[in-house]
């Protein structure tokens, strides 16, 4: 059991390292997403840089990476805290994967795709939200941090065992630090400061012209 844990944790982490929005945008622009627009490794950043349709496969390949750990850890039969730490890993891969010199992204739509592997329903009715109110705001990055916020609510309402609710707390409160650096540069910069609920520049479905 000891060697499925350790082999269900590791998976994890390079299966969250590997960097799908850098990737695309090199392969499809030959850029560094590091080094344009936001210069986050993420899925609104490439669809601002590199195109709408190359965003989304993105976002849906890194919200698959968070479910495909979770679903790799059950399959090898580890414990549920286990379960739970492989999707710390993954997250933890996706933030700073091995592959990018630990350089990577903020980890909201891996976060997603794990609660997606231990709880569907409530992480697909929290995922309508979250596009919802990207639809509303024109803003993807404040859409995910409130839907995430309000998880764990969601999953109570659904019976939720007390341990998923608890780590359906511990784990978002862990990416936001992750991004709590860039809210905090964004709060400071006048031009951004205006965008930060209502995105009046651009849409984030939509390519910067």
């Amino acid at each position: 059991m000891v060697a499925e844990s350790v082999a269900a944790v590791i998976l994890a982490y390079l299966l969250g390292s590997i960097p799908f929005a850098y990737i695309a945008g090199r392969l499809l622009k030959g850029v560094d997403i590091r080094r344009v627009g936001g210069g986050n490794v993420g899925a609104t950043n490439v669809m601002r840089e590199v195109g709408t349709a190359a965003g989304i496969a993105v976002l849906v390949a890194d919200i698959g990476k968070g479910t495909l750990a979770v679903f790799i850890a059950r399959w090898l039969g580890v414990s549920e805290i286990t379960v739970f730490v492989a999707g710390l890993a993954v997250v933890v891969g996706h933030n700073w994967p091995v592959f990018l010199r630990f350089d990577g992204g903020r980890g909201g739509a891996t976060t997603i795709g794990v609660f997606f592997g231990l709880v569907p329903v409530p992480a697909a009715i929290i995922f309508g939200v979250m596009l919802a109110l990207a639809f509303i705001t024109s803003n993807l990055r404040l859409a995910m941090g409130l839907g995430i916020a309000f998880l764990p609510l969601i999953i109570w309402g659904f019976g939720g065992e007390s341990n998923v609710i608890i780590y359906s707390i511990a784990l978002p409160l862990f990416t936001g630090l992750r991004a709590l650096p860039a809210i905090i540069r964004s709060l400071r910069n006048p031009e951004e400061r205006k965008n930060f609920i209502f995105d009046k520049e651009h849409k984030p479905w939509q390519r910067k012209k």
